[in-house]
């Protein structure tokens, strides 16, 4: 019973650094989206469509070399 205890301890506190590294991520990343739509005028639109036709760019790139 005791070293089930333990194990659903040390889960729980990974799942915890798991949870807090995926929302401190999800901010940067939404901070990063709102910064550019204000500064800029970019809409997340424009960064979804840029991050959907960035391998396509890259092969592109890797071609012409």
């Amino acid at each position: 019973m005791f070293l089930a205890l333990i194990v659903a301890w040390i889960l729980f506190t990974i799942l915890v650094k798991i949870v807090k590294t995926t929302v401190k991520t999800a901010f940067f990343v939404a901070a990063i989206v709102v910064l550019l739509q204000v500064a800029y005028n970019i809409s997340p639109q424009d960064v979804l469509d840029y991050i959907i036709h960035l391998p396509e760019t890259l092969n592109k790139l890797r071609s012409t070399k």
